[in-house]
């Protein structure tokens, strides 16, 4: 693989196990159509003393195909700092992250690397137009984008935590992301207005959560309001 990597797309894999090995190979197949210089950073952070097998998986993948990478920290925080651990190991003229559990639609990132590389935008992300979820977390994505939109009326985004996301990478550099947890997609949006940093979203469907529950819920969600709340307080 050449050393001058054109896209680094991070994949957040906590938890993921056996599920990552097909995405892993449909991700690089989709990739392959319209990047020649690429590389995949597959990221199995893990609790100490669990039981999840996804680090091990994912350094054999990385072990058979140079085109990935493999990185497994014990967790010093929560999905944000697994989005940092990955973006700031990235090496690429664009730098995008989505997570590996299949509910984004992988060609979703070929979309959002053609709309990044017209030069218009300096980051492209999606909106979920529509959700198999379930009711429960379209509500609860619904009440937290209203509360976004009350205190941060300026950040014109349709659906803050929608991924994939990419990023020139000159913008990723300037964001200086700080948070660790559930609220970095927030910061990442927030810090993109602020810097005046031109984007773009488009629609995509949502896929249902298979194999497993859903590492978001109403606590999930007050932490987010709580970050909201707390960010507009100090940073007026």
């Amino acid at each position: 693989m050449s050393e001058n990597i054109e896209l680094s797309v991070v994949v957040l894999c906590y938890g993921a196990e056996k599920s990552i090995i097909p995405f892993s190979q449909n991700l690089k197949k989709e990739i392959s159509k319209h990047v020649d210089d690429f590389e995949i950073l597959l990221i199995g952070n893990y609790v100490e003393s669990s039981s999840d097998t996804t680090p091990e998986i994912i350094e054999k993948i990385a072990q058979q195909d140079s085109t990935f990478k493999s990185i497994s920290k014990p967790k010093k925080g929560m999905m944000g700092w697994d989005v940092k651990v990955g973006l700031s190991a990235a090496k690429g003229e664009f730098i995008c992250f989505i997570d590996g559990d299949g509910q984004f639609p992988i060609n979703s990132i070929s979309e959002c690397y053609k709309k990044i590389k017209t030069g218009e935008f300096g980051l492209v992300k999606t909106y979920r137009s529509k959700r198999k979820d379930g009711l429960q977390r379209a509500a609860m994505s619904f009440v937290y984008n209203i509360v976004f939109k009350i205190l941060f009326p300026k950040v014109k985004a349709r659906d803050i935590n929608s991924k994939p996301k990419i990023f020139r990478r000159d913008v990723y550099e300037k964001l200086n992301l700080t948070y660790d947890d559930w609220f970095i997609d927030a910061e990442i949006m927030i810090k993109t207005s602020s810097l005046s940093v031109k984007f773009y979203e488009f629609p995509i469907e949502f896929e249902q959560l298979a194999g497993r529950t859903s590492f978001v819920n109403l606590n999930t969600v007050l932490e987010f309001i709580r970050n909201l709340i707390s960010y507009k307080i100090n940073h007026k």
